[in-house]
This record gives C-alpha cells, structure tokens and sequence, in this order.
C-alpha cells in the first residue's frame, strides 16, 4: 500500500517538496539551512545554535541509532525543523533509549522525512539560505508563498535559549587545581562546559545579559563567550560587557563567541550565503601551518577587513572558502575561534584551544601575584 504524503515544504523562491511527517505536527515558518555531518543528529538536534532553523541532512539515513541521556548538548531542544531523506523509527544502537521521532514530538519539533534533501541542499548552495514553511499538501502554493512573504524571522533566540539563573559548577575532585571561569552562556552546548571541568576549572554559568560588573564581582580568572543561534548584533547587552572586561580577564570565544568579541573590538560581521554547518571544514592555523579538521554551525563570519582598525590579529583561516576562523589579542589575553573545540570531529584536532586558554588564566593570576 503506497502511503499518502501528509507533509509540504514550502520555499521562499517558489519550490514545492511533498513527503511524510515524523515528530510534532504543526505549521512553521523557518529558515533554511544544512548539515553535512554523517553522524550526530542528536547533537544537532539538541546544539541550541540551530533555534528557528529547519536543518536539511545531507547523510539519508537518520535515526538509526535512537537517542541516548548523555548525548544531548542542551536539556531542552529548540531547532525548528528536521528535514530528512530516510527516518529510522526502530534504532539497533545498545546506547538507545528513546527513538528520535518520540524526543522531537516532546519538544515540539516537526520532521518531515521522505524528501528529495539532494535537491533541497544544492538549492540551499546555489539559492542561499532562505525562509521555508512546513505546512499540510493542503496548503496551495500561493497561499504558503503569502504566509513565507508575511512571516518575519525572529531576532530574539539568545535570550530565548540563555540560562535564567547564575549557577556555579566544579570538578571532580581528582582532576587538578582550580581555576575559576565565568562562562556567558549565548546558547551553550553543554561539552563546552564539560572540557572546562575536565581541566579543573570552577564553572560559573551566568545569563547572556549579565553585566561586567557582575561578572567582575564573581572573581574570576577568566571568562568565555559561548556558541549561540542569530545574528552577533542582535545582543548588544553581551557586546558591551565583553567591551567592558577586555584588559581586565583572559577572554576565550567561541561560534558565537568569536563573533561577539571580534564586535567588541570594533570590528564587523557579515552573513555568509549558506552558513558553515558540518564536521569536516578543514583550518588552517595560520603560525603553525597545521590543519585541524573542524566542527561548525554558524551563519555569520568576521569580515576580514573591519579587523585593520582592530588590535586583532588573525590566527585561523577556513581553507575551502577563505573566511575568519580565529582571532586573537595577545596582550589582552583574548581569543576566539569560530568552529567547535569542544566537538571531536578530527577527532581531537582542535582541544589544545581550551588548554591554551588555560595557560593564559594561570599566567594571568601569576603576574597578580
């Protein structure tokens, strides 16, 4: 028996896909993006720098490996959608718990599945990223083509997707001395906070709106600036403490992070066409010549020729299109990559970035002394 299509995708230039749904239902207008990570699903699925985007997979099959307590990056999901070529409902992983479909119905997160995602991501690669409805084959074209045209993209997710409370967190007690760092949390994958505790370092989570002052008055040795969904410029608030603490604190950016403390020295973002979403963007690190194989998710990039008015300097390059993938002030004691050092796609390629943050808090708190 042939299974009617009881989902639509709708696209901003006009393009039609019909195929079946999997996770909530409901209508939402989203913007368009890809992945092309082979593995990892749950780890998109739960990174809250994917809030209102629909994410296309490049791989076809997904779901196979169910969903399991420890691999998720946030406790709440937010991505908009996921949009895949085959859905796997019954996972063979001994890791599982839950299925994908049943996590994404919880979380109100809609999937649709049985698409043609080859034609949908070269779409994405020629056209750009775009706003997409996913909708009923009720809904005609024009129709789905005036609600897209009515529909405004949200600039709020930071806020949405940030902690609420200030909450501190320690190591186990066999790791090491203690270092303690104020982690900004944009939108934090929670590995981020996990490489930290594993250096030793107490751990303290403030909201994306706490001030400098605040943050100074926690007496820390340093503080990073997380990855997080939108554009940089949508959180002013985060822009100007960072501004603030500059010369004050070792600073380690990432994603997100990266983009905002560039902005706090004064230099400039752009959006790219389609974004850097998957686990294999080869850096190069521009003093050693060493090429790490990288993990991304993120929209915007530094534009390179704001950074001449800037004491920045640039440390990484991405290879296959020439972007800003790290800065740094070394007399400040701050720096920010881009891609994702707390990920493993190479497998380890880029974990030195946490270390090195380290080594600067400790000679930070030396000179104090």
């Amino acid at each position: 028996m042939i299974r009617e299509f009881d989902r639509k995708i709708i696209t901003e230039d006009g393009t039609e896909y019909l195929g079946y749904g999997f996770g909530a239902d409901g209508d939402a207008v989203l913007e368009l993006v890809f992945n092309t990570s082979m593995v990892g699903y749950q780890e998109i699925l739960s990174d809250p720098s994917y809030t209102d985007q629909a994410v296309v997979m490049t791989y076809p099959l997904i779901g196979n490996y169910g969903m399991a307590a420890d691999d998720y990056e946030t406790g709440t999901p937010t991505i908009g959608a996921l949009i895949v070529r085959e859905y796997n409902d019954e996972p063979s992983n001994f890791r599982s718990e839950e299925t994908l479909g049943s996590v994404m119905k919880r979380f109100g997160i809609p999937g649709v599945s049985g698409v043609d995602t080859r034609k949908l991501n070269r779409s994405i690669r020629d056209l750009g990223s775009r706003k997409v409805l996913i909708t009923t084959p009720q809904t005609t074209l024009a129709e789905g083509l005036a609600i897209i045209r009515d529909a405004a993209l949200p600039n709020d997710a930071v806020s949405r997707v940030s902690c609420r409370e200030i909450t501190t967190y320690t190591p186990s007690e066999n790791v090491g001395a203690l270092r303690r760092v104020v982690l900004i949390d944009c939108g934090m994958k929670r590995n981020i906070l996990r490489s930290l505790l594993a250096r030793g370092c107490e751990v303290t989570v403030v909201p994306w709106n706490t001030d400098a002052a605040a943050i100074l008055a926690i007496k820390p040795d340093g503080v990073m600036l997380s990855n997080g969904p939108g554009d940089p410029t949508d959180v002013p608030e985060t822009i100007a403490a960072v501004k603030a603490l500059i010369g004050k604190l070792p600073i380690f950016g990432i994603c997100l992070g990266h983009q905002i403390l560039s902005l706090a020295y004064g230099a400039k973002t752009y959006k790219l066409k389609f974004g850097h979403r998957g686990g294999n963007h080869p850096v190069m690190d521009l003093a050693t010549g060493r090429i790490e194989i990288t993990s991304q998710n993120h929209s915007y990039a530094v534009s390179e020729e704001s950074l001449a008015d800037t004491p920045l300097a640039v440390t990484h390059k991405n290879i296959l299109d020439n972007t800003i993938e790290g800065v740094s002030c070394e007399k400040d004691a701050a720096f920010s990559v881009q891609y994702h050092p707390e990920s493993s796609p190479g497998p380890q390629d880029s974990a030195y970035l946490f270390d090195r943050f380290i080594r600067f808090m400790e000679a930070s708190h030396a000179e104090e002394n």
